[in-house]
């Protein structure tokens, strides 16, 4: 697993249509590189190559050519493959004491090197050596020379060694594959696929641990499974550690126990010396390594085993002796206080609290925050100190974006919690994790309960449930969600109305809640940073752009106000919730900037939870947008973190979305665009916004296949009977792609009733994309419009450059009917403006479509000249290229400025830059070239 990009160079080494090939494939300890040799060996043999193996002892010295003797054992009595006069020397190298001088090895080079020449008449030859650094001098010897005889023929040689260098004695000119940690997602899916699989905290630890080493995720996870012995290492590094001396042993239990970012002196003082000698025999042993003032373990397994295999009470001690190290600092001692101890112990809980949290939060690790205040909680002597603590937990967890830890920990602090304020921060912590789960009606009831029996008392708190709840109900698609909504904003209005200043009558009382701000009172907030400047504001307004969407409302085309800087975590949620917002207005370009400035944040503090909320959007926009590469880069990061959470839902709008970009190119598809092995387990009844996905993502692959009756199906499914959509924004936007299907699917009448309905739904006023997207349709649909007037009012606004493909499929089916009705001219001036917006965006089918109707249109091939001005536009930065198409629009230095949160003179300066890079010296040049008309 997570060995894509090697198995493809295996497959390449062994095809030697090109000639001989060798390669050593090294790794650390369980990084699989037998695994990946075995697999050499079957693929080989499945071809009716013959295989011809061996391995290193792993123990004393093998007598000479005992490895060699083994690989040709085999073939030894396959009848006329050996010329007689070759025996003799067969017979006497491998002879118990035969020598192995220089004589001995060409003569048994020449023997293997006829051998395998003879063997390849036929078939290909596979040489598969596994640990190699364990062989015989004699055997490698000979290998390497008969590989430099080697010419035309067709045989691989195939290397396994241990370590991230090749062993002494290996060819300068052999090519090396060095296999390093498998990536989070593979390692997940490794885990995953081991029996009884952890979830949750358990899970995120033991793939820490793991970094990434195939064998110890499996070992970690079975050592879990069996209880709390010793974990096991594996054969070679069990007996390294045993061999120690005892003083060797207790500093590897320390450095065990210390954590990764405590420092060589700290380590050394909680050793009672400053003598480095101790280190020597594991470092000589390759189990260890320092430098830079640090330690590091060769092999995950080696740190987990030489903590695991001694007693608990020498455990306890070298935590207690790491707390007491001069130089700890005040987190770590804690953190070494709480392993240490046995039982509750309030002075260590605090301590834990509010030193180890703070510090892991303002790191940006929020892994470590949570098990701090999780482990915090455990050791509190009051079930009031434990439930605050467990909200805490869940708050941090909650940012960290794992639902399954978030709902043990609120199972935990269900049973000791009798706080209503309480109980409204772990209801939002909780009802985030039920929906990213999947489960939205249980989510949604779970706030509703909230709101009834332990009501926010702040317009924090209050915004911040009703805005969940805002995206629950987006997520669902529920009608009986999104009635609720109107009266969840009226109470939170009402109790900021009451409460405007957010006080906290008990403010007596401290203790962690939020990562934002861990020393504040309880109910200050409910996620991270919601007691910074402008995030009720932000929230209220999500909530009301949220309400609006249903109904058309004026209120939908307020501006949203740009971001002020960033200063730390605050601005987040205030970010997000103008980001959907913008989002949700199609202000697109504000919409993405917004979430890039959000990404940024959340890089900075770790929050990745809170990121999970507004990747379908982001990624969204940017395809929208013709970014493509950044909305790949983005599902692909998605797709990982989904994986390691175990978001199946999340993976399953992604894979929607890489569905999506990759018809919208043209990419070659599988008949069945969804391949996720678990998307069934998601109710999609429940969750319309990840089905919208999937329908939209089916219906353009069914047109990237010329399948326009199944597009249609799937195109219509995102509205109900009367034409309401099943969720929010992606249906209505989807309304020019439903009506392009209909009409080669001859569904005219039914699509145009479709676009009624949506054009009633928004109104007097919609947005300026779904004015233009209504336009297209109706030019497409709708038999008693004038066709040619709403092409051309889909096509007017310069706005519509915002989102390039919508345009050039508005442009390419304008085209096709000029052609139709006998105006080839306007006609290829519409398909040289496609043309080179696909080759911009690599939108393959797009621009083979254009080519086609430009050949219709009589005209001579135009790509060429597309190409060149495709190819300069591909030399300027992104922000060049934005603001050149901007200002190819029409629009000024200031209204560009304006846009993209730059001075007038700053964009002039990037003008400047620009037009030589193009060959053009004005605007009206770059208007021409970029062919917008």
């Amino acid at each position: 697993m997570g060995r894509d990009e090697e198995i493809g160079l295996i497959r390449r080494c062994l095809d030697v249509r090109s000639g001989p090939r060798a390669l050593l494939v090294l790794g650390e300890t369980g990084t699989g590189r037998s695994r990946l040799l075995r697999f050499a060996e079957e693929t080989a043999a499945a071809s009716g190559a013959p295989v011809l193996a061996a391995r290193g002892w792993g123990g004393e010295e093998p007598a000479p050519f005992t490895s060699l003797h083994r690989l040709l054992l085999p073939v030894l009595d396959v009848p006329d493959l050996f010329p007689e006069d070759r025996w003799p020397v067969l017979r006497t190298a491998f002879e118990p004491g035969a020598g192995a001088g220089p004589q001995e090895r060409r003569a048994l080079g020449a023997v293997t090197l006829a051998v395998l020449t003879r063997l390849a008449r036929t078939n290909p030859v596979l040489v598969a050596v596994d640990d190699a650094e364990d062989c015989d001098d004699a055997s490698l010897d000979v290998l390497f020379s008969v590989r430099r005889q080697l010419t035309s023929q067709a045989v691989t040689m195939l290397f396994t060694a241990r370590g991230e260098a090749p062993p002494p004695g290996f060819p300068a000119d052999l090519p090396a594959l060095r296999l390093g940690p498998l990536s989070p997602a593979a390692a997940a899916r490794l885990l995953d696929a081991q029996p009884d699989a952890p979830r949750g905290r358990l899970r995120l630890e033991l793939l820490r641990k793991a970094e990434g080493n195939p064998l110890a995720v499996v070992e970690l996870n079975r050592a879990k499974r069996v209880g709390a012995g010793p974990v096991p290492a594996p054969g070679a590094l069990a007996s390294r550690l045993d061999a120690l001396p005892q003083d060797t042993q207790r500093a590897l239990l320390h450095a065990s126990a210390a954590l990764r970012e405590e420092e060589l002196p700290v380590l050394m003082g909680s050793l009672g010396t400053d003598d480095l000698t101790v280190w020597t025999p594991a470092e000589e042993a390759g189990l260890i390594s320092i430098a830079d003032g640090r330690l590091a373990f060769g092999h995950p397994l080696t740190r987990a085993a030489a903590f695991h295999r001694q007693p608990a009470k020498l455990r306890q001690r070298a935590h207690r002796d790491l707390a007491a190290a001069a130089g700890q600092s005040p987190a770590y001692r804690a953190w070494h206080l709480a392993a240490a101890s046995i039982g509750p112990d309030e002075a260590v809980a605090s301590a834990l609290e509010r030193v180890t949290a703070v510090h892991a939060l303002h790191g940006g690790d929020r892994f470590a925050a949570t098990k701090a205040l999780e482990r915090a909680a455990r050791l509190s002597r009051s079930d009031e100190d434990r439930a605050r603590r467990l909200a805490a937990a869940m708050a941090a967890a909650s940012d960290l974006g794992d639902p399954e830890w978030v709902r043990d920990l609120y199972t935990e602090f269900s049973r000791v919690n009798r706080d209503p304020d309480l109980r409204c921060v772990a209801a939002c912590a909780m009802a985030g994790a039920l929906a990213l789960l999947s489960f939205q009606r249980e989510a949604f009831g779970l706030l509703l309960d909230t709101w009834r029996h332990s009501p926010p008392r702040t317009a924090a708190a209050s915004f911040a449930l009703t805005a969940l709840a805002a995206a629950i109900a987006h997520q669902s698609g529920l009608p009986e969600h999104r009635e609720e909504l109107p009266r969840l904003l009226d109470r939170a209005r009402q109790v900021a109305r009451e409460a405007p200043e957010a006080r906290d009558d008990r403010a007596g009382r401290s203790g962690p809640v939020t990562p934002a701000g861990l020393a504040e009172p309880v109910d200050r907030g409910c996620v991270a940073g919601l007691t910074g400047p402008g995030v009720p504001a932000a929230l209220e307004a999500y909530v009301s752009a949220s309400i609006d969407a249903h109904d058309g409302s004026a209120a939908r085309r307020a501006p949203v106000a740009p971001p002020g800087p960033l200063d730390g975590p605050a601005p987040l949620p205030r970010l997000l919730a103008d980001a959907s917002v913008a989002y949700h207005r199609d202000e697109s370009e504000l919409c993405a900037e917004l979430y890039r400035q959000a990404s940024t944040s959340q890089g900075a503090c770790g929050a990745w939870g809170s990121r999970v909320w507004a990747l379908a959007n982001h990624v969204d926009t940017l395809i929208a947008m013709g970014r493509w590469p950044e909305a790949q880069a983005l599902i692909d990061e998605g797709r990982s973190d989904a994986v390691v959470h175990r978001l199946t839902r999340v993976g399953l709008d992604l894979e929607a979305l890489e569905v999506t970009l990759r018809a919208l190119r043209g990419d070659s598809l599988p008949d069945i665009p969804f391949t996720s092995p678990h998307w069934r387990s998601v109710n999609l009844g429940e969750n319309q916004a990840t089905r919208a996905r999937m329908l939209r993502a089916g219906g353009l692959h069914a047109l990237a296949l010329g399948d326009a009756q199944r597009a249609f199906h799937h195109f219509r499914a995102l509205f109900g009977e009367d034409g309401a959509p099943i969720a929010p924004f992606l249906p209505p936007r989807s309304i020019s792609e439903l009506a392009a299907a209909a009409q080669r699917a001859g569904r005219r009448e039914e699509a145009a009733r479709v676009l009624g309905a949506v054009r009633a739904a928004l109104g007097e006023r919609p947005t300026t994309r779904m004015t233009l997207l209504l336009h297209h349709a109706a030019a497409l649909v709708d038999e008693e419009a004038d066709p040619e007037h709403h092409f051309r009012l889909a096509l007017v606004n310069p706005d519509a450059d915002t989102w390039p493909m919508e345009r050039a499929q508005a442009r390419l089916h304008y085209a096709i009917w000029l052609r139709r009705r006998r105006r080839p001219l306007e006609a290829r001036a519409q398909l040289a403006a496609v043309l080179e917006v696909a080759v911009r965006l690599d939108a393959r089918a797009l621009a083979d479509a254009a080519r086609g109707e430009l050949r219709a249109t009589g005209a001579a091939d135009v790509s060429a000249s597309v190409s060149g001005a495709a190819e300069r536009m591909a030399e300027l930065t992104a922000q060049q290229q934005q603001i050149a198409r901007l200002a190819a629009g029409g629009l000024s230095n200031r209204e560009i400025g304006e846009r993209l949160f730059l001075s007038p003179r700053t964009v002039g300066s990037h003008l400047y830059n620009v037009y030589p890079k193009l060959g053009i010296s004005s605007r009206h040049q770059l208007r021409d070239l970029l062919h917008d008309d």
